[in-house]
């Protein structure tokens, strides 16, 4: 690489002076680009910058080139440069600056950013769940705090991540010094290609110097995130498209990634094979096991996939071979990357992801697996196991709360950082939703009253009767939206609808039932008794409006099934016009009602009528009152009183 750096050196002497030696200088630095050498790019591309030369395509090679690097503090002076230049760039650009902007903690303007994305590409559920989550902050905020972290003392000055456990031993990828006279380097980064290590865990959680896994594992290439099975007889692992001293390459010539199976036979790792999925045409990574050891889950952008990289699973058969990979779909995937993923023991989803809203970079999410091999819905677990940068190969004991997850943090001693937490407090989203029901005229508590809890597409999940006291109680589960539904003898059933909010620690919703028989009396304002609304007529108008006509069936029903009643309409205006004019026109309003009783059949000498205009306001909008049109409406009512029964 001095070699490299020093040709390098050369061309880029003469910047200053020849147009043409410049030309040449980004020819090269769009071949590395091109060719994934992505740090060669990035030091053609900025000692051209430096002497001043702007360039859009160039702010964006060096933006992504940094971005694809995961250095996003650097990529975002380059992605600064490019929307000064033109703020109009392909959608991708806002959404890859939103995550350098996060970087540095501008979520204001990262939010900018993802608005802008949102409206450039609809369709894309990167935008959407941002859109539909834009609280996401506060959100995360809730479910941080919840994790003691350390550093775990084995981090090398290079890249160090991807752990798991296995034989008391904490297996990892990393690309330190492996004491080789001459260190390997990927192309990529310009950093140690990794091989996989292991460090004894100590009593007291301390860990062990790490020593290099068994040679017939590690290869002149990258090896990573290890998993083992229950009985230790069986290990996948992620490396580099290469087997038996053979490299495989895509039709770009670019060596990606495959998963591969080996045995443990006679104390030692053999019978290394890749699993049957894998393609020289895309990359396929970091397994991780169900609890069952049935399904094996990975990261892949194999064909049908949704983003840059999506998780999968497929089924582990009896015979130990493999069904067809399935895609874990839109409740798990977006266009980002999802990638790392873990099963815990308690059947919970955990994994690295860039598509949806969180505090920058990879963030750590979870899911739990519900019985129908789907998924309840996804979290952020919040700091301080996510930052501003990338944080991903999280893995748990579920017993112990205790685990492992890699970042690349600022404070870490090489490129990733492996660190070790204990959860003080489970992330379940599990709360309680109560409340109680009542009388909506006299406000008594209602026991023996059958409540039924429905989902957002009202599919029942729970039913319970309310106590003496009128309270009920169901389970339920944060961020989901249900249907509370109460039925009791005699009243009215009623249902109401909740989201549940991750904030509180209960969610309250009281339920008022009406009686189906309701008493009347002289006197009795039948609109009332039947919850008929106030509003029926329009500003400076008396017809009967379509609305009101079918309020007024209701009182019409109330006539004919007591044909002895007799009824005072009183009609009632706002305080705007004349008091004179107001009370025309309301005469008019209650001669128009009860007009429209008689065409229905009602005799008139059951039906009697005045209009009261502004003497009865119900608010205090009289005269030179500031009010708004709601407010007037409240005015412009009739009321139907009971003056006799017999």
């Amino acid at each position: 690489m001095k070699m490299k750096k020093l040709l390098y050196t050369t061309f880029l002497a003469s910047v200053c002076f020849n147009g043409m030696a410049q030309k040449r200088v980004l020819d090269k630095a769009d071949k590395e680009y091109n060719q994934y050498a992505y740090i060669d790019a990035i030091s053609i591309y900025e000692k051209v910058a430096d002497v001043g030369h702007k360039d859009e395509k160039m702010f964006q090679r060096l933006g992504n080139a940094y971005y694809f690097n995961a250095e996003l503090t650097k990529a975002l002076k380059w992605y600064d440069a490019l929307f000064a230049l033109n703020d109009q760039q392909e959608p991708e650009y806002y959404y890859r600056y939103a995550q350098a902007l996060k970087s540095v903690g501008d979520y204001s303007k990262a939010d900018k950013m993802l608005e802008t994305f949102n409206q450039k590409v609809k369709a894309d559920s990167r935008g959407i769940l941002f859109e539909n989550n834009k609280n996401y902050l506060e959100q995360i905020k809730v479910n941080s705090g919840r994790f003691d972290i350390s550093d775990t003392g084995i981090n090398s000055n290079q890249s160090d991540y991807g752990s798991t456990v296995f034989d008391n031993k904490l297996v990892f990828a990393s690309g330190r010094d492996t004491g080789t006279v001459a260190r390997k380097t990927f192309r990529w980064t310009n950093k140690s290609f990794t091989n996989l290590y292991a460090s004894e865990l100590k009593s007291d959680g301390s860990l062990e110097n790490p020593i290099r896994f068994e040679k017939k594992i590690n290869s002149k290439f990258n090896e990573s995130t290890p998993v083992f099975t229950k009985d230790g007889k069986t290990m996948y692992f992620t490396r580099n498209n290469f087997l038996r001293g053979k490299k495989g390459k895509d039709d770009k010539s670019i060596t990606l990634l495959k998963l591969y199976k080996a045995d443990f036979v006679n104390d030692k790792w053999t019978n290394v094979t890749e699993l049957p999925f894998n393609n020289d045409q895309f990359s396929v990574a970091h397994p991780a096991l169900s609890p069952d050891e049935k399904k094996l889950y990975f990261a892949s952008d194999m064909p049908g996939s949704l983003g840059q990289s999506d998780l999968y699973s497929v089924a582990i058969n009896t015979d130990g071979t493999f069904g067809k990979p399935e895609n874990l779909g839109s409740a798990i995937n977006t266009e980002g990357r999802e990638t790392f993923p873990f099963i815990s023991g308690d059947n919970e989803l955990y994994f690295a992801s860039d598509g949806r809203p969180g505090l920058g970079g990879l963030d750590v999410f979870v899911a739990k697996i519900n019985e129908k091999s789907g998924f309840d819905s996804v979290q952020n677990i919040g700091e301080p196991v996510n930052t501003q940068f990338d944080d991903f190969a999280f893995i748990i004991d579920s017993s112990t709360r205790k685990g492992f997850f890699s970042s690349n943090k600022e404070g870490g001693k090489g490129n990733d950082d492996i660190y070790k937490f204990t959860e003080t407090r489970k992330l379940d989203c599990e709360k309680k939703l109560a409340g109680v029901i009542r009388d909506a005229q006299t406000n008594a508590v209602l026991s023996d009253t059958k409540v039924i809890l429905f989902d957002a597409k009202f599919q029942q999940i729970a039913e319970v009767t309310s106590t003496t006291d009128g309270n009920y109680n169901f389970d339920v589960k944060c961020s989901k939206s249900y249907h509370v539904r109460a039925v009791k003898k005699e009243y009215e059933t009623n249902e109401s609808a909740i989201s549940i909010t991750p904030s509180a620690d209960k969610e309250e919703l009281d339920i008022k039932l009406e009686k189906q028989i309701k008493p009347i009396a002289v006197g009795t304002d039948l609109a009332k008794t039947l919850n008929i609304p106030i509003i029926y007529f329009d500003l400076d108008k008396s017809f009967i409006r379509t609305d009101a006509s079918f309020e007024l069936e209701k009182i019409l029903a109330v006539l004919k099934q007591y044909p002895e009643m007799k009824i005072d309409v009183r009609s009632h205006t706002d305080s705007r016009q004349t008091a004179q004019y107001n009370i025309v026109l309301s005469n008019k309003r209650a001669k128009a009602t009860i007009a429209w009783f008689v065409k229905k059949g009602i005799s008139t000498n059951k039906l009697t009528g005045k209009g009261y205009g502004e003497t009865q306001l119900v608010n205090k909008c009289s005269d030179d009152a500031v009010c708004t049109e709601e407010e007037h409406q409240l005015n412009r009512r009739s009321e139907f009183i009971i003056v006799s029964m017999k």
